[in-house]
């Protein structure tokens, strides 16, 4: 993340302080350096699992803890909750754990509240460990907006036995989310020359080669040394680009489509990555509509068989949204479409039709010059 001050110079947020990686890495973190009185916060369900290794590790540095679930979602609600846990606890720290909404929420609260965080994820599901954003959803889990914060995390702490203990699909889904860093961070960067942001988009362009060559193989051997690289990829690497390149390795059309279906409440149970990668073939779908972009076309085709090998959804019915209303699509497409919308950050305009189009297409062989076949069929 970046942020421009009054003079003019450039703040970048590229990485946590500290990073501990390792099999066991919990039992090795020196929590005290902290403070003495940390918030523990995350699901219900995930702190139930994670508490029994957790709780010896903060006891035996004489700490003092609370725990609090987020729920409902990463939400103003729950920030209002838990910003009056702090205040209960008088806690000096928050240590995240769990998924990206839990590490949003307690992300945010600690920029909220001035206190030092430390984040754990459980899973290789997101990025959201690493980075100095927070996304804030409603109660009932539609996306609202995000929050940049004034730093990446104090402590992340990637226990590789913990991700292990996550079901596949999360990293499946981390995967899905990961390769958007690419798809979308060479669009809006457009032509910068800047030194970070080509360094940024190369870095993706390595990312998504990694996927490509490692993943397979990953999900194959959990634990596996192709699995912890995979794991270091979506979770370490990806939030490195953002850091590095700012606002201008942001999110396009991908995460636009995103944030479009969680205003349906069928999306609900997909997967944060999985509708991320459903929306990368919806940019490069809208990019060969649009633009007649064959490059796109076949870069298409290139996950669709990637995405088969793995088993990301390809479709709206693949995210469980075989019977969505024509009423609904056109809801998630004007949302993904609103005019403060990333998807604005690609080259040509975007209209929701387009869109709708775009979204019900994604699998259409690659077809020579402009098609409005799609189009005209949603618009009828």
């Amino acid at each position: 993340m970046s942020t421009l001050t009054a003079t003019g110079s450039l703040t970048l947020t590229v990485a946590p302080a500290q990073v501990v990686r390792g099999n066991l890495a919990l039992e090795s973190v020196d929590f005290a350096r902290m403070g003495n009185r940390p918030l523990v916060v995350g699901g219900s369900s995930t702190l139930a699992v994670v508490q029994s290794r957790l709780e010896p590790a903060i006891a035996s540095q004489q700490l003092s803890a609370a725990w609090a679930s987020y729920s409902p979602d990463c939400s103003e609600d729950s920030l209002a909750m838990l910003r009056s846990q702090i205040e209960q606890h008088q806690a000096d720290f928050i240590i995240g754990v769990g998924g990206g909404k839990a590490l949003d929420t307690a992300k945010l609260l600690a920029h909220q509240c001035h206190l030092p965080i430390v984040t754990i994820p459980t899973s290789g599901a997101t990025c959201a460990a690493w980075t100095a954003l927070s996304n804030v959803y409603s109660p009932e889990g539609a996306f609202l907006y995000d929050v940049p914060l004034d730093r990446c995390p104090d402590l992340l702490v990637l226990d590789y036995s913990l991700i292990q203990t996550a079901s596949q699909r999360t990293l499946v889904a981390g995967i899905g989310d990961a390769l958007a860093k690419w798809y979308e961070a060479s669009v809006s960067s457009g032509t910068s020359e800047q030194t970070l942001i080509v360094a940024a988009v190369q870095q993706a362009r390595i990312l998504r080669d990694i996927l490509f060559q490692k993943s397979t193989d990953a999900l194959k051997e959990p634990g596996g040394e192709a699995w912890r690289e995979v794991v270091d990829a979506t979770v370490l690497l990806a939030g490195v680009i953002g850091g590095l390149g700012g606002a201008q390795c942001r999110t396009v059309a991908a995460h636009a489509v995103h944030n479009g279906l969680t205003h349906i409440r069928a999306a609900h149970d997909a997967l944060h990555g999985e509708k991320v990668a459903y929306g990368i073939l919806v940019q490069l779908r809208l990019e060969e509509m649009v633009q007649g972009n064959q490059l796109a076309a076949t870069a298409r085709q290139q996950l669709l068989k990637f995405y088969s090998e793995i088993g990301l959804p390809q479709t709206l019915d693949d995210l469980g949204l075989g019977n969505i209303t024509l009423k609904e699509l056109r809801q998630a497409a004007e949302i993904a479409c609103a005019p403060n919308s990333d998807i604005h950050r690609l080259p040509f305009k975007v209209v929701p039709e387009q869109l709708m189009a775009a979204m019900v297409s994604t699998t259409t062989p690659i077809e020579s010059g402009r098609s409005r076949g799609a189009e005209d069929q949603v618009s009828k």
